[in-house]
């Protein structure tokens, strides 16, 4: 046990060793810290040019469907070229697209017309950046660094989340709206520059390998196939099907369910829902860390099963307790298990399926997880109406479910 422990930080460092590793880490972190500045940046300059909330869900709106419809052929794509190829492109023109909005709002120039162009395309072209992030690891780190990869990844990520609007908000506050556009072209065009100075490696051979000889199959075909691959293996099925669940609990109860339990339950107002928010991105930033400080090959089934009762509990407590600190402590371990079991499951994946697949199954991950979001939202603000407990009582069943199924599989519970 103790050379366990005594290995554990070396380990989860590993891949930072590697320069390529240390330029994607850089990379993914600079674009997911201008994702989070344009979210802010979007809101605040629609809301001055017009004052109007349901502009703003409009601008909102023109970026978020177009990432949802395109993200399929994003991964498809990302399958055929090459993944570095894609993310340097993607964050060029993006921040080509930051900076043209930020120079039209500094001369005057900007309306919401402009304003919806802009977000749709900036949303159209992320959706060929984000499967490839996911499935370029492969080919930047060995096999046995992949769950630390993934998880010093995945804390990179989480820190840009809460740091990004945060300090779009700075920026905003101490100068003007347009400048947060400027900043926000710059993380992207280092963002840019910090891929395209990655050596990756070959991808491996694959199912599709060794078929030359066919004709080139159609965008359509090679879609269809990602998706059926995702489906016909249960394992997959399972993942995903979980990916979706969590998704869902993220949405909704994270959102709606927050506010309502920190305004109505818990009487605390903002400031007790600031502490929850922390209080679930500081758990999953802890998980995060601890299973990549693990490593090994646990049975990723078991940990898929074992984060759907885990989530069903602790939505359960959040629905019949009324004591802040118990609430935050159940808030904690919620994301805690939810940083963990993301570390292990991504790592099966990227360990387990063929690089020339990979992107697409990571994009049907994406797209049911884009599906489930504003489904969630609609559930959970009707379940609100009623109270808390039937909002978390309601996802607390789903996810008990969710964690009964997985457990009937005895394919999935032997998933390592």
């Amino acid at each position: 046990m103790a050379t366990t422990l005594a290995g554990a930080g070396p380990r989860l460092w590993a891949p930072a060793r590697h320069r390529p590793f240390q330029l994607l880490w850089l990379g993914q972190s600079l674009s997911l810290l201008g994702d989070g500045f344009s979210v802010v940046a979007f809101s605040w300059i629609t809301l001055g040019l017009t004052g109007s909330t349901l502009t703003l869900g409009y601008v909102l709106a023109f970026q978020a469907v177009p990432r949802a419809l395109l993200t399929l052929v994003g991964g498809t794509l990302s399958d055929s070229w090459s993944t570095r190829t894609l993310m340097v492109a993607s964050s060029w023109t993006r921040a080509a697209l930051m900076a043209g909005v930020g120079l039209a709002g500094l001369t005057g120039h900007l309306t919401v017309w402009m304003l919806c162009a802009a977000a749709a395309a900036f949303g159209a072209v992320d959706a060929f950046f984000q499967p490839a992030r996911v499935s370029i690891l492969p080919s930047v780190v060995d096999e046995q660094l992949l769950t630390p990869a993934n998880a010093l990844l995945g804390a990179g990520s989480r820190t840009a989340a809460v740091v990004g609007p945060a300090v779009g908000g700075v920026v905003i506050a101490l100068t003007r709206a347009p400048v947060a556009f400027l900043v926000d072209a710059v993380c992207f065009a280092l963002c840019g520059w910090c891929v395209a100075s990655i050596r990756t490696r070959p991808r491996t051979a694959g199912p599709e390998n060794g078929k030359a000889a066919e004709a080139p199959k159609s965008l359509g075909a090679r879609i269809r196939e990602g998706v059926t691959y995702t489906l016909r293996d249960p394992r997959l099925r399972t993942v995903v099907v979980l990916d979706t669940a969590v998704n869902f609990c993220y949405a909704g109860p994270f959102t709606v369910g927050f506010a309502t339990l920190a305004d109505q339950v818990l009487r605390g107002g903002s400031a007790t829902l600031g502490v929850l928010n922390g209080s679930l991105a500081g758990g999953a930033m802890l998980g995060t860390l601890a299973g990549g400080a693990l490593g090994g090959r646990p049975r990723v089934g078991l940990l898929v099963a074992a984060l759907a009762g885990w989530l069903g509990a602790g939505m359960a407590v959040l629905g019949l307790v009324h004591s802040t600190p118990a609430v935050v402590a159940t808030v904690l371990a919620m994301g805690f298990a939810i940083g963990f079991q993301g570390v292990f499951g991504l790592s099966w994946i990227q360990r387990n399926i063929p690089q020339n697949v990979l992107s697409r199954v990571v994009s049907v991950d994406m797209v049911l997880g884009y599906a489930a979001a504003p489904l969630s939202l609609i559930v959970c603000g009707a379940l609100a109406r009623v109270g808390t407990l039937a909002l978390f009582g309601v996802v607390a069943c789903v996810l008990a479910v969710t964690g009964v199924a997985v457990l009937g599989s005895r394919a999935v519970r032997e998933m390592r």
